[in-house]
């Protein structure tokens, strides 16, 4: 699966070449590797807007280890903040931090990386976006152009009702 690793990023667009270096240059996925990082979001598909930030998840059991690690790591970055709070329930480490060209944000939880629901989601998307075709995918831009976020422009374009972070997922093709 190509998101299992950022080299897929090397020959995509413009500004997922630039995550590619933005990643290498930092040393993000090496400095984090024994915590499984993957890099989701909208980048990766290409559905990315120019407020949009590189979203990196990772497989942490220990909050206060993973906090005092990134703090270390990053913490002398350009607007670096840390907080660890509950997210649908479940304790969560998030990081964010001024890149070069992005804003980054590292996104921790007590489950595997690829069973987190920003990883689900983005694999979800992925599919979506390769059935539905280019307009589609125009549609998607232009709503998160106006402010909406990505999984209820999701939502609403394939007309799925409730909680669109939970319908996304039971979304089926």
């Amino acid at each position: 699966m190509k998101f299992l690793n950022i080299n897929y990023l090397k020959t995509g667009s413009k500004r997922q070449q630039q995550a590619h270096k933005e990643l290498i240059d930092l040393e993000i996925m090496e400095k984090l590797a024994i915590y499984k990082p993957l890099l989701a979001g909208t980048i990766p598909i290409g559905i990315d807007i120019p407020t949009s930030d590189l979203d990196i998840i990772c497989t942490c059991k220990n909050h206060f280890k993973f906090s005092t690690e990134l703090i270390q790591l990053f913490g002398n970055q350009k607007n670096f903040m840390i907080e660890t709070k509950l997210v649908r329930e479940i304790q969560t480490t998030i990081t964010t931090f001024d890149g070069a060209f992005y804003p980054i944000e590292i996104f921790g939880q007590h489950i595997a990386s690829t069973k987190q629901n920003a990883f689900l989601h983005m694999l979800v998307e992925d599919q979506i976006l390769t059935h539905k075709g280019k307009d589609f995918k125009e549609k998607i831009i232009a709503l998160k152009k106006e402010g909406t976020k990505t999984e209820p422009a999701f939502a609403q374009l394939l007309g799925l009702k409730g909680d669109p972070y939970i319908e996304l997922l039971e979304y089926n093709l």
